[in-house]
């Protein structure tokens, strides 16, 4: 998104007024008009750089991105310490908080002014697409665009019988052999030619799955499918060939690069994080162009460039989230469906969802009826925070800058109307009081209560014991002995058939689940819930091995029997005391004399007084809950921020409001595993290494494996690297230890995922030999960027004229080859500036 901006205003402004620093590049930074991360401002800030000198606007787009949990609390950093001559503009298609969002930038910005524009300026019509027909998902009785719309009847009825369907024959074929009809996903294909034939094209297919995405693209292939013409396809031909002419022959077929040019020829692309960036960027050209007319893709797209199409197709209402299934929520598909429609390009845009199994279209209309989407702030303070604004401004000034928050307001906000409850219940309870003229009725009220609660003590007590008695019974039953069971459905007479006595080795928690027929010749499986008390056997008879509870036959015989065994028996067997009696039997007698004793107990008025005394106790309880609850609220960010400065000045990173040389090292250090980094820096366990024994070992700070696969052993490089690695998980429970005890959770487990692939690509190795199975292009390239970009952060802590510096900057010359310097960065205005991976 960067840097399509950076073209944008390049082409509007001139190369001379437009500068770009990312990450990965740095063009002209000291241009009226920069372009940069959140990231790097943020830096720029703590580090007091002078290219902020006469800073007077900053354009936050998309700051809905505050609430992201990894990135958002960097969004909140730089709205509160951008200094206040700096005037802030903050963009955002997905807020329905804004006026929330607003009184906090005035709060800590000052006056502020909330712009809130409700007019699309394409028209979106949402649509959905079923047995090859375009419904849409709105009509309204007075035609297309009218007041009052609706869902369309046509999708109910057909929801209708779907459901219908299903109930009389579920999978199976109905009479006449035919199977039940009911509408299903077309071929991707055929969503391509339904929605050309429309006219609906370009579009963009989202597919929550980047090995979807490449399987749609082949099949549209393997389909026949062209979108492009002749001369179309050379174009598309020579921009692609000039894009990608500096990468390697060899890794031209590693990337797929003749599959991937097949699918542009025709017009038909894929786009998300696992493709090389060149790829992506092409794909991104040329569907701009209006060269590539369908583009299957990720939700990545939607949040990371602006890529607008005609159409918008959405083929499920549900993704993987890293857990489970879960549904889109309103502002996710709020964010798909608003890449349809290209300003000033189309006169209306289309939202097309395809009909799945199970559908439901008042849900769906909810979905994209929906305009709450409200902004709620992730921010905490981190460790490379806290030692940053510990330096600047000292402990008490530090907390309260952090108490500026957007998370704090939010939350005192949420607490305020619990708080005035809380308030008018104390205000309340001095008024309601009980008085009696024959004693103190709070203490004769407090006795009362007292025993209640022991004596309700005592029978969950004597309850347990019962059951755990009726559990021991049901461990001693043995096949043949003739039990009655008490109460439920199983209630009568029954012989034990199988004991059900879990075997050896089984769980120490498993019950016993005996097997028994009953007297109405029923075999059933019994389980504790069956005995509320102990069972005892009340005879025994002997049963064939022979016996089979399948056969009728012998099921009638054995009950015969039982019942001829029992005949003139008294069939309920003797009561055994339970063995557990109450613990506190004497103290509850004690309790019972002291409340009869009392003058209050003879009092005439004394149930009428304890209704009051009773409600009283309801609201002090309801006041308390009320405010243990704003004290959990209130302040929280900064409770949370003492919390990390007890683990700094514990590891000696802060002392008061000092921060040692060890915490400047950590300032420098901005990653998501920040002290683990500063502490192997500071244990010198990086000591010694080469270039890419270093990228190795810095790796598994930067990289976190897409899927959990503790089955899968790790590939590790040989040499001291395994050592490290080692001797980095030690560090890491040491520092994990320190948060559990200081009740935080920021440092996961270090990742040794890439470690093995980082080590191969800085010795040279080629790529073909680096990328494994679980390893895209896409991916590859940016796990290698984020751990130059963590070593040149290494590089500066270690301090100048150090070996490990001079290590750290051989590690990021040695990564930076092949794929990862080829960046879009060469083709973009101004690029002949001075570029290069910025300095932190």
């Amino acid at each position: 998104l960067s840097n399509q901006k950076f073209n944008d205003l390049v082409r509007a402004h001139g190369a001379a007024k437009v500068g770009l620093l990312t990450g990965d590049n740095a063009i002209n930074g000291d241009a009226p008009v920069v372009v940069m991360t959140t990231e790097v401002l943020r830096n720029m800030l703590y580090g007091g750089s002078a290219t902020l000198d006469g800073l007077g606007y900053v354009v936050l787009d998309e700051v809905h991105y505050l609430a992201d949990r990894f990135r958002g609390a960097v969004w909140e950093e730089v709205i509160i310490h951008l200094p206040e001559s700096v005037r802030v503009a903050a963009l955002s298609a997905t807020v329905s908080n804004a006026e929330e969002f607003g009184e906090w930038l005035t709060q800590v910005r000052g006056g502020t002014t909330v712009i809130v524009d409700e007019h699309r300026p394409v028209p979106l019509w949402q649509h959905v697409l079923a047995d090859g027909h375009l419904y849409d998902l709105f009509v309204s009785p007075n035609g297309r665009g009218g007041d009052s719309p609706q869902v369309n009847p046509d999708l109910l009825r057909l929801s209708r019988r779907e459901e219908q369907t299903q109930r009389r024959s579920p999978g199976r074929p109905v009479r006449g052999g035919r199977r039940p009809s009911r509408p299903r996903p077309p071929s991707r294909p055929l969503v391509i030619e339904r929605l050309d034939a429309a006219g609906l094209l370009p579009a963009i297919t989202f597919i929550f799955s980047r090995a979807a995405c490449d399987a749609a693209v082949r099949q549209c292939l393997d389909a026949g499918l062209r979108l492009t013409t002749p001369e179309e396809a050379e174009i598309i031909t020579e921009v692609a060939r000039r894009r990608t002419a500096d990468l390697p022959e060899p890794d031209l077929a590693v990337l797929g690069y003749a599959e991937w040019l097949a699918g542009l020829q025709r017009g038909i692309a894929a786009h998300h994080a696992g493709l090389l960036p060149t790829f992506k960027e092409v794909v991104e050209e040329l569907f701009e162009a209006g060269l590539v007319r369908v583009v299957y893709a990720t939700e990545t797209l939607a949040l990371g460039i602006n890529m607008p199409a005609r159409t918008v197709v959405i083929e499920r209402l549900d993704k993987w989230n890293g857990e489970a299934h879960a549904a889109l929520t309103p502002g996710e598909y709020t964010q798909l469906t608003g890449r349809a429609g290209r300003r000033g390009i189309d006169v209306e845009g289309h939202a097309v969802v395809l009909w799945q199994p199970g559908l439901e279209p008042a849900a769906l209309a909810g979905l994209a009826g929906t305009r709450t989407y409200p902004l709620n702030s992730s921010f905490r303070p981190s460790y490379n925070m806290a030692v940053n604004l510990v330096g600047q401004a000292g402990l008490a000034r530090a907390a309260a800058i952090l108490e500026s928050s957007f998370a704090q307001f939010q939350a005192d906000r949420a607490v305020a109307d619990v708080a005035r409850s809380a308030q008018r219940g104390r205000q309340e309870l001095e008024q309601l009081t009980v008085t009696c003229d024959r004693g103190d009725f709070a203490e004769y009220f407090r006795l009362r209560r007292n025993l209640s609660e022991l004596e309700g003590d005592a029978a969950r007590q004597r309850s347990a014991a019962h059951r755990a008695e009726a559990i021991a019974s049901l461990s001693q039953l043995r096949r043949g002995d003739i039990i009655k069971v008490p109460g439920g459905r199983r209630a009568g007479m029954a012989v034990v058939l199988d004991p059900g006595v879990p075997a050896p080795g089984r769980r120490a928690d498993s019950l016993p689940v005996p097997l028994v027929l009953t007297a109405g010749r029923q075999v059933r499986r019994l389980s504790a819930a069956d005995f509320p008390v102990p069972v005892q056997p009340i005879d025994r008879i002997r049963i064939p091995n022979w016996f089979s509870a399948r056969s009728p036959k012998h099921r009638r015989d054995l009950a015969a029997s039982v019942l001829t065994r029992l005949a003139g028996r008294d069939k309920e067997p003797p009561r055994r005391r339970p063995q557990a009696e109450s613990v506190a039997q004497e103290e509850i007698a004690a309790l019972r004399r002291r409340v009869r004793a009392h003058p209050c107990h003879d009092c005439p008025d004394r149930d009428e007084h304890a209704r009051h005394a009773e409600r009283r106790a309801r609201l002090e309880r309801e006041v308390q809950r009320l405010e243990t609850t704003v004290a959990g609220r209130s302040h929280v960010i900064a409770r949370t921020f003492q919390r990390v400065c007890a683990v700094l000045a514990r590891l000696g990173y802060t002392d008061g409001d000092r921060v040692t040389d060890a915490g400047r090292r950590l300032a420098c250090l901005y990653t998501e595993l920040d002290l683990l980094a500063a502490e192997c820096l500071r244990r010198g366990l990086w000591d010694g290494l080469s270039p890419a024994e270093l990228a190795a070992c810095v790796s598994v700070l930067t990289f976190e494996s897409r899927t959990a696969d503790a089955a899968t052993p790790v590939r590790l490089p040989g040499g001291p690297v395994r050592e490290v690695l080692d001797a980095t998980v030690t560090v890491w429970r040491e520092l994990d230890e320190i948060e559990t005890e200081n009740r935080l959770s920021f440092l996961r487990e270090p990742d040794p995922g890439f470690a093995w692939a980082a080590h191969a690509w800085a010795c040279g190795k080629p790529l073909e030999y680096v990328l494994g199975p679980e390893l895209t292009p896409g991916d590859f390239v940016r796990a290698v960027k984020q751990l130059m970009d963590l070593l040149g952060q290494v590089a500066v802590a270690a301090g100048r004229d150090t070996p490990l510096r001079s290590t750290a900057l051989k590690a990021v010359d040695a990564l930076g080859h092949g794929v990862v310097t080829f960046s879009s960065v060469e083709d973009l205005p101004g690029a002949d500036a001075t570029h290069g991976t910025l300095p932190t």
